[in-house]
């Protein structure tokens, strides 16, 4: 049972609301149609349900609202628009990484490329897809969870007949096997033909809560289909005689020897064509386009043969605990799912092994900054830059092809997916770091020889400097974006750090000071809970050196706020583990 209560939309300034109190049910084991003609409201009406829009109201899922469903992609199934992904990503690729944010078996995703008949085409970019296999691989995406609720958007746009009665054959079996589900059109012959029970809104309100049958009698126009040889010559003699009769009777003729009755009844046309000697090759009632008149709900045997209902997935046998590595998996092909990961490193990797040949040529650049590839003229080194890319394309890539629109919000603001990116940006932006000093040294031994590679004597705090600003970059992208919901805005964060906070910062040190920290190991010692060890007064202060440089300072300044911005905007609320 899906209930929508009171579901009111924000206004825009002196604008009335997109929708304005609508209350409805759509009960499971049926169709629910939420019809209404473009900007009724019904759009915004589903975005509402699934929270993904700010108002008032509620939405209930089997009596819990969506923020309180545990696992959101196996209660409730959604398909808006366009199929929510990277173009590059692969159809087979997108659904893998959408069964590990649900929490599914990987095989989950070629059981339902099986169902909706894109089995060989696991392997094509998403971009390269056909207006049909988008809908198909949107309505695998809003399956992969076997939920009990599918809410659709017109699902049906843009399909032709025979995908369309695929379609809606596959709605009707999940609705034949207790589901529930709803979806909004602006056809209401689509919704006469498809639906079992529809709910008309206008103006962001409801206009009536209908069957099918009832909403078919009173609010689609009845008509006669007559199909026959003499379409003219019985078109005359049926408007004749309705003149005749002084009867409000409307003959439109169409292709192929058909003509379209308004105003009559199969009987009367019928008889008018025997006593005219016209023969009639097909006579039906209809209402609208929507084919013979739908039989009461309660004969479902007729209305839904079995023949007409497509197949469904095989329900999910195991459902795997709820664990750390479920996010993780998903930041993992979510990266490594598209080449823009590794063209950025491969990028980074090549400018920085050539930085550091050119740099060691002129001899004026200590080794350190030569192996990190990071001349005076620039902000930040290639490693630093590239790594907050990837950290700003983390959540960027997220808001621009929205993946997890299934689940909750355009992109689910919960701690375990934040932990996941900083971990997956991180290890990526260490792995950049190693790899390009790496990169670097065997430059420099292949040109000049290994006489230039000597071992620094504080190798180990230089190390944690350079892997504390590669991270710090990521990171600082990452959050960035988290809270401005672009990807340049991650990278503009990246290079306000050394153009704009590092010159503040360094403005602070070199005031003159009233205050000295020296001991401050030993306070630090003596506010913990337990006993630090003597060695540790050592890493205290090798990472309070670190802190201190300019750069190091900037980036913990600057990932405080955009911690604090991220918690204010993003996770206001919406706080669930």
């Amino acid at each position: 049972m899906l209930q929508a209560i009171g579901l009111t939309s924000t206004p825009r300034r002196d604008a009335p609301p997109a929708v304005d109190d609508l209350t409805f049910e759509a009960p499971p084991g049926r169709v629910t149609a939420l019809l209404g003609a473009p900007g009724s409201g019904k759009t915004a009406a589903l975005r509402l349900m699934l929270e993904l829009d700010s108002g008032r109201g509620v939405a209930y899922f089997r009596g819990r609202p969506l923020h309180r469903i545990p696992h959101p992609a196996r209660e409730v199934g959604v398909l808006l628009g366009d199929v929510p992904g990277h173009p590059s990503r692969t159809a087979r690729g997108q659904l893998r990484m959408l069964c590990a944010a649900a929490g599914t078996p990987a095989t989950r995703a070629d059981e339902m490329l099986e169902v909706v008949g894109l089995a060989g085409l696991g392997d094509q970019r998403l971009g390269t897809l056909s207006v049909g296999m988008d809908r198909r691989l949107g309505l695998a995406s809003a399956l992969l969870g076997d939920p009990h609720t599918l809410v659709l958007d017109e699902p049906a746009e843009g399909l032709s007949p025979r995908e369309n009665s695929w379609l809606y054959g596959l709605l009707r079996a999940h609705a034949a096997q207790g589901g529930t589900v709803l979806y909004a059109t602006a056809d209401p012959k689509e919704a006469a033909r498809t639906a079992d029970h529809v709910v008309t809104v206008d103006g962001g309100r409801l206009v009536a809560d209908q069957e099918v049958a009832d909403f078919a009698r009173t609010r689609l126009r009845p008509r006669v289909a007559v199909r026959t040889p003499h379409a003219a010559r019985l078109a005359a003699v049926v408007s004749r005689e309705a003149r005749a009769a002084q009867r409000s009777v409307e003959v439109v003729p169409e292709a192929n020897g058909r003509l379209t009755v308004y105003g009559s009844t199969c009987a009367e046309v019928g008889d008018t064509a025997f006593r005219h000697g016209v023969p009639v090759h097909q006579l039906a009632d209809e209402i609208g386009d929507t084919g013979p008149v739908a039989p009461p709900p309660d004969d479902r045997e007729a209305r839904q043969p079995s023949a007409a209902l497509s197949e469904l997935p095989p329900p999910i046998r195991a459902r795997p605990v709820r664990g750390p590595l479920r996010p993780l998996r998903y930041e993992l092909r979510r990266s490594l799912g598209v080449r823009t990961t590794t063209v950025i490193m491969a990028s980074v990797l090549l400018v920085s092994a050539a930085l550091s040949v050119l740099l060691a040529r002129t001899g004026g650049t200590p080794l350190p900054r030569t192996l990190a590839a990071w001349p005076e003229l620039l902000p930040l080194p290639p490693a630093a830059l590239g790594a907050g890319i990837l950290g700003a394309l983390s959540f960027g890539d997220e808001f621009r092809y929205p993946a997890l629109a299934a689940g909750r919000g355009t992109v689910p603001r919960r701690i375990g997916l934040l932990v996941a990116k900083l971990t997956v940006t991180a290890g990526f932006a260490l792995l950049l770091a190693s790899l390009t000093v790496v990169c670097g040294a065997q430059g420099l031994r292949l040109f000049y020889g290994p006489e230039l590679l000597t071992v620094p004597a504080n190798a180990v705090v230089l190390g944690a400097s350079w892997a504390c600003l590669v991270v710090g970059c990521a990171w600082a992208g990452l959050l960035a974006a988290g809270v401005f919901r672009v990807a340049v805005a991650g990278i503009a964060a990246v290079l306000a750090v050394p153009v704009l906070v590092v010159p503040l910062v360094q403005k602070v040190f070199e005031a003159p000071s009233a205050r000295s920290v020296t001991g401050l190991p030993g306070r630090l010692r003596e506010l913990a809970w337990w006993q630090l060890p003597q060695e540790a007064d050592r890493w205290v202060l090798a990472v309070a050196r670190v802190v201190a440089q300019p750069v190091g300072a900037a980036l913990a300044l600057s990932l405080s706020a955009l911690i604090c911005a991220y918690l204010f905007t993003s996770l206001r609320g919406k706080v669930r583990w």
